[in-house]
């Protein structure tokens, strides 16, 4: 198999976008809140390293697998044509050998945890496989991003308590989740909407059209009550936290409300903050 060419180190944490570490956080977050909830704010230092770890390898995974899938698109959009495979840098099979990497890599870390967290694995790996795609397919492909995200979260609370059908709580936060991934990545979304529809992909900011912006804040809003719903579980720390993720969510609707789909990008950098406050109230425990 030719795999030239491989390109460089440069070229390969650009392809999986070390260089953006807000991906990371939108994945690290919802793994951590089913971490610390399933753990009352206590999880095993092994599942620490396991999840964290596979945050890193997971998200570098489907970075690649995202480019790779795009490979014959991203040349045609001004925002992503000097993206390694699309510019050339990287051959697409190497590409793809690199994601098998990660994948092997990340399967090590989870076969240090129970036998279910492994089974549950496998559908993390049919989420971040088939994400890309779906953009050719469904006009909703914010809700599988949303699904391969939150599954962090389901995962990690079968990691600390062996049982995820025992409470609601670990699919009331896979759920807020999807709702979260919608709100922030249709935001992204908002910007490409001339070059999804020129190359024809989908996406909600497509099918939303000038309703977009109000259903953003709606799903935002929609995912701090779920979050809120698990908080009435814990501890004054929890809720606390919940309060003030609260806050910040508001203000960053209210400020997407002013400014209009212009201020979209700069909604979905800073949305992940909403979640590292969430996330403090659990440390806190």
């Amino acid at each position: 198999m030719n795999l030239s060419p491989v390109g460089n180190m440069k070229d390969w944490l650009q392809l999986m976008r070390v260089d953006k570490p807000v991906g990371y956080c939108l994945l690290l977050w919802p793994t951590l809140w089913g971490l610390l909830a399933a753990s009352s704010g206590h999880p095993s230092w092994l599942n620490i390293v396991v999840f964290v770890g596979g945050v890193i390898l997971m998200r570098s995974a489907g970075c690649i697998i995202n480019d790779y899938a795009d490979r014959d698109f991203d040349p045609h959009v001004e925002r992503t044509k000097q993206r390694p495979i699309a510019a050339g840098r990287i051959a697409p099979k190497a590409a793809l050998l690199g994601f098998f990497m990660m994948l092997i890599l990340a399967f090590g870390l989870v076969l240090q945890c129970s036998t279910l967290v492994i089974e549950l694995s496998v559908v993390a790996v049919i989420l971040a496989a088939f994400y890309p795609f779906m953009k050719r397919y469904t006009s909703f492909p914010q809700a599988w991003l949303g699904m391969a995200f939150g599954w962090g979260a389901v995962m990690a609370w079968a990691a600390e308590t062996g049982n995820i059908m025992d409470s609601p709580l670990p699919w009331l936060l896979f759920v807020a989740n999807i709702c979260w991934a919608l709100s922030y990545d249709t935001a992204y979304a908002l910007g490409d909407r001339a070059d999804d529809l020129k190359i024809g992909v989908k996406s909600t900011a497509i099918w939303l059209g000038n309703k977009a912006v109000l259903v953003i804040i709606a799903l935002a809003l929609w995912m701090i009550a779920l979050l809120g719903l698990v908080a009435s579980s814990f501890a004054e720390s929890v809720q606390l936290a919940w309060l003030a993720a609260t806050c910040y969510q508001i203000y960053l609707c209210a400020v997407l409300w002013q400014r209009g789909e212009a201020w979209g990008f700069d909604f979905f950098l800073k949305s992940h903050r909403v979640g590292l406050i969430y996330c403090l109230g659990f440390i806190a425990l």
